[in-house]
């Protein structure tokens, strides 16, 4: 079940039990910190069935029209087993509802990491279309992919 989370510390303990599970994405641990601290004012969608964290994907606004996926992940046992559409589905419903136009994501380029070239993929099967790469915005083996899916 997909629900809305509004405690902050809730929020940050989603997103730790997560990511903390996703090495090959958010194995920097200041990268994957600043994240989990960065939930606190951001819009959290979960994954939750019973007790158990499924996945989760914060959100934030980067301008009236653009709804921008702040970070999203799954825990990876269940990679493959449409949770992460059903969290981009909650995202888009939530941006259409607030009146934005665009959902945004950035992640790394394809052709530098397989676990990247895999998340590349799935946001292309979600419709999301190539905006522009900005080669040096994290660093020259980060280059950053930004993703827009129009809504």
């Amino acid at each position: 079940m997909i629900i809305e989370i509004l405690s902050p510390q809730r929020k940050m303990a989603i997103a730790r039990a997560v990511l903390e599970a996703l090495p090959d994405w958010f194995g920097i641990e200041e990268a994957r910190e600043t994240y989990i601290q960065e939930t606190q004012s951001e819009t959290v969608f979960a994954n939750i069935q019973g007790e158990q964290v499924n996945g989760f994907c914060a959100l934030k606004p980067t301008s009236p029209d653009t709804l921008e996926i702040a970070v999203i992940g799954v825990q990876p046992s269940l990679h493959r087993h449409g949770i992460g559409a059903s969290l981009i589905k909650a995202a888009s419903q939530y941006a259409i509802a607030n009146h934005y136009a665009l959902l945004q994501v950035k992640t790394i380029e394809s052709g530098y990491y397989e676990s990247y070239d895999k998340t590349n993929r799935f946001y292309t099967s979600m419709g999301f279309k190539k905006l522009e790469v900005f080669p040096d915005l994290w660093s020259p083996h980060h280059p950053c992919q930004i993703y827009v899916l129009p809504l």
